[in-house]
């Protein structure tokens, strides 16, 4: 059960707090409804940790279950003002208010009623009951809602049926329905346009249908963020809250929710599941023929058990025990669901969102943990491909032709796929690798000459469609006519042939307005690959330890990358046709940069503050180590063993000062892994484990793997005693799966080290194409000048890692920001994150196991 609420009455919404909110919650709530009351978009800064995630759920559900209200309150007018309310109460047989009445949502009435219904004793052996009407009671009842129906079917009605439904799910819950009346004609009902009756949707006049799609529509509300692992705290929190029974629904990959034995071991899940779904082998796939089981939301809250706020995991069980796929009843759930959660790539990628049968439109867009969006961004509208690829589609594409299998399509895209192959044209860039890169125009151009033009590539999307469709032929089967499936191209190359198009299609769209947006780069370079094992003559292999080293031969790669550097490019389609965007993170600033660099006007904008107090944290620079080296993370410094050294030594010292959780962020793998070799061999990693559990991130792996390396980190901390040690110490990377998302509270992190400024790598080709697209467009469009972009993404790395550790109003420790760079020059290198310069102090290690009162108080220098 929820605990119990704190209502507010924030812009005409009244709204369900799980608790007393704090000021920066409020403020975020109040921004939300203006923004949703006027279809405005929002820009919501609040520090890690405020309880942001509850405010977006509280005020969001509760503008959204308001506007049903509204769409309620003119129905019940209605009907009061043609029927007598005292009927249809009693006919209805609602009770009439206790003495002390308080009132409930309408969520939570169905629930108490169903639940009274579902959960009445001793019911195991008793027949099912069925209340017994008088045929004047039944009339009374279906004459109330047939004047439900004419009303939705009137001028005077301007809400959605999504809104009726809530009613008609009231009403027709109780054991008569309209439809087993022979009183009620079905041609009044909205199903019956598909009985084809004259008062149905084919045979209403263009003038009704024009009326029936200017009703309000009340939005669904997806929720997006980061990853899965997001989602799942996202639903805990609102577990939390009264808005916990809401119809909702999670989508995400069928590596997260695919439950068939044979699919769940396979390497590519996505492949094998399509397999199953066309039957290749004569076998189909049982678990989504049960898809029906749990694909209603009524259906999964009060058959199934799930009543409240539920996460993926709980949906993956229930399809094991039913042997229904979680996967397409997620989808499904969607047509029903008030909320949607999924990671937020789904609704900026345009080919997810049309595989997912994702529509935005007039729908409310919240993105929490958005720090990170403009990348999102980028990367949907962008497209990579290797040379292997290309040539594996062409192939496939030829054997279609040779074999006469729907050659007027297929030859086109031959075509398309040999012209991108023929372009070879490179310049040398560095040792051993070329490169040549086109701006938007002039790939245009280069297309051109290919013969494919913003007309031609229009047939090309309709050849492209046409050898997608299914389509059963009849033919000979043995010697016995049959009706046989066309084949179609793999999966494998479809995704390569949808994804040139989805770029093209943005190069060409509004007469290539979004062209100069692009750059195309093919870029030649080398890779060291491992020839496999070849068996002797006998076909037996070598033993390991006799085998010898498998010879690495140097292969030449080619990539064609279509770049975009402008992520307003997938954000038009969104911005264009929601409701509403939200935004949200603790780490948007500087803000004015979002607004340029997205296209979209934020007029509601926050910059909440944070709940603690200055001596519940103490944030220092470090500058040098125990041995008095300074300590400068560049790359030059960072490859020698006297920073390494010296690190490790400082790092030491930390664990030995700092009992239970500390997390250590380093800029990137590379360098975590560096240090973890070098400690290995000098002898220091051995003294680390002493004092602590020791977990390292890793770098791949399955979510499994993941997960249970977190465990052991919880557990280690978790641990009491004799044995507990000095608990756990966590070494991850900036933009890595510890450093967003996940919750370290209280004793889980009680100081976070970050060694070094995460900077994106200058060497990459496509950060130095986005610091120059910045520098050329800066001042036309107010995006940020090529370096200040270039050092904003570092600080927002930062700022995430550092925000792993304070998570409530009464959470406390430290936070020890590592590296020469930050005392030397604080306007440069602290300006730039969200702490505050006058709580920075140069560090002083000290021992640190209780709340201290002022945290740098206790022991002496190191």
């Amino acid at each position: 059960m929820a605990a119990p609420s704190v209502e507010y009455t924030i812009g005409g919404v009244k709204i369900q707090f799980p608790c007393k909110a704090y000021p920066s919650q409020l403020a975020m709530m109040n921004s939300i409804v203006r923004g949703l009351n006027h279809g405005q978009h929002c820009l919501l800064e609040s520090p890690t940790g405020s309880g942001k995630s509850l405010a977006l759920l509280c005020s969001a559900l509760a503008w959204q279950q308001a506007q049903y209200g509204k769409g309620l309150s003119s129905v019940c007018k209605f009907i009061q003002f043609n029927t007598n309310v005292d009927t249809f109460v009693s006919v209805c047989s609602v009770p009439p208010p206790p003495e002390e009445y308080k009132p409930k949502s309408l969520a939570s009435r169905l629930s108490d009623k169903l639940q009274t219904s579902l959960t009445s004793e001793d019911d195991d052996f008793q027949p099912d009951r069925k209340r017994i009407r008088t045929p004047a009671m039944e009339q009374k009842f279906t004459s109330c809602l047939v004047l439900v129906i004419n009303f939705f079917y009137s001028e005077q009605c301007k809400i959605e049926e999504n809104s009726l439904d809530i009613l008609f799910f009231y009403l027709l819950s109780l054991p008569s329905c309209v439809h087993q009346s022979p009183m009620v004609s079905c041609s009044l009902c909205p199903c019956a346009s598909s009985k084809g009756g004259q008062n149905g949707a084919a045979g209403k006049s263009s003038k009704e249908k024009d009326k029936e799609g200017k009703k309000k529509q009340v939005p669904k509300i997806f929720f997006g963020t980061r990853t899965h692992k997001q989602i799942t705290q996202i639903a805990h929190e609102m577990k939390r809250t009264l808005y916990s029974s809401a119809p909702m629904t999670i989508l995400s990959s069928r590596d997260h929710t695919c439950v068939h034995p044979e699919v769940v071991p396979h390497s590519n899940r996505n492949e094998r599941c399509k397999e199953l779904l066309e039957a290749k082998n004569g076998v189909s796939c049982r678990f989504k023929n049960g898809v029906h089981k749990m694909q209603d939301q009524n259906t999964l809250q009060w058959v199934h058990g799930l009543h409240q706020a539920w996460d993926i995991e709980d949906l993956v069980r229930l399809g094991g025990r039913l042997r229904a796929c979680s996967y397409y009843a997620a989808r499904d759930l969607m047509q029903e669901a008030c909320i949607v959660f999924c990671p937020y790539n789904y609704l900026l990628d345009p080919l997810i969102r049309e595989s997912m049968q994702i529509n935005l439109k007039g729908q409310i867009v919240v993105l929490d943990e958005a720090h990170n969006i403009e990348d999102c961004a980028r990367e949907s509208a962008s497209y990579t491909l290797n040379k292997p690829q290309l040539l594996s589609a062409r192939e496939e594409l030829d054997g279609m032709v040779t074999h006469n299998i729907r050659r007027s399509n297929h030859e086109p895209l031959r075509a398309f796929c040999c012209s991108l192959l023929n372009c070879s044209v490179l310049a040398e860039r560095e040792y051993e690798m070329s490169c040549k890169v086109w701006n938007g125009k002039e790939v245009l151009g280069l297309f051109h000459t290919m013969g494919i033009t913003a007309d031609t590539f229009a047939m090309l999307q309709k050849h492209l469609a046409a050898v997608l469709e299914k389509e059963e032929r009849v033919g000979l089967v043995n010697g016995r006519e049959d009706t046989v499936e066309v084949p179609t191209i793999s999966s494998a190359s479809s995704s390569v042939l949808k994804s040139l198009f989805m770029v093209l299609d943005f190069l060409y769209r509004d007469k290539s307005r979004f062209a100069e947006d692009y750059r195309v780069a093919l870029q030649q370079s080398y890779a060291w690959t491992t020839a496999p094992d070849i068996p002797d003559a006998q076909g037996f292999f070598a033993r390991p330890n006799r085998r010898r080293h498998s010879a690495k031969t140097k292969t030449l790669v080619h990539t064609l990358s279509f770049w975009c550097l402008n992520p307003a490019v997938a954000f038009s389609d969104l911005s264009d046709s929601v409701h509403s965007i939200v935004l949200t993170s603790g780490t948007l600033s500087p803000m004015g940069s979002f607004s340029s660099e997205l296209g979209v006007k934020f007029s509601i904008q926050l910059e909440a503050s944070h709940v603690i107090s200055k001596s519940q944290v103490w944030v220092g620079t470090l500058g040098s180590g125990p041995q008095g080296r300074k300590l400068c993370a560049t790359f030059q410094h960072a490859e020698t063993y006297a920073f390494q050294d010296e690190v490790g030594a400082l790092l030491l010292r930390v664990c030995q000062a700092v009992g239970r959780g500390v997390l250590c962020f380093l800029p990137s793998y590379k360098m975590l892994d560096k240090l973890r070799d070098r400690w290995t061999n000098t002898g220091l990693w051995e003294k680390l484990e002493e004092r602590k559990t020791v977990i390292t991130e890793p770098r791949g792996g399955g979510k499994g793997d993941f997960d249970e390396l977190l465990q052991v980190y919880y557990d280690a901390i978790r641990i009491s005693g004799e044995f507990a040690g000095d608990r756990a110490l966590l070494m991850a990377v900036c933009r890595g799966k510890v450093s967003e998302g996940l919750d370290f509270t209280d004793d889980n992190a009680r100081a976070v080290v970050t060694i070094g400024i995460p900077f994106p790598n200058i060497k990459d080709l496509q950060v130095e194409l986005k610091m120059k697209y910045n520098d050329q467009h800066c001042k036309a469009r107010g995006l940020l000048s090529g370096s200040r972009w270039y050092e904003i993404q570092a600080y927002r790395a930062l700022n995430q890692a550092l925000g792993r550790c304070i998570r409530h109003k009464n959470d406390w420790g430290a936070l020890i920001l590592v590296d020469d760079r930050f005392g030397n020059n604080p306007n440069k290198y602290i300006s730039g994150t969200e702490i505050n310069d006058h709580m920075l102090q140069p560090l002083e290690i000290h021992v640190l196991t209780n709340k201290p009162s002022n945290v740098p108080v206790v022991l002496h220098n190191v």
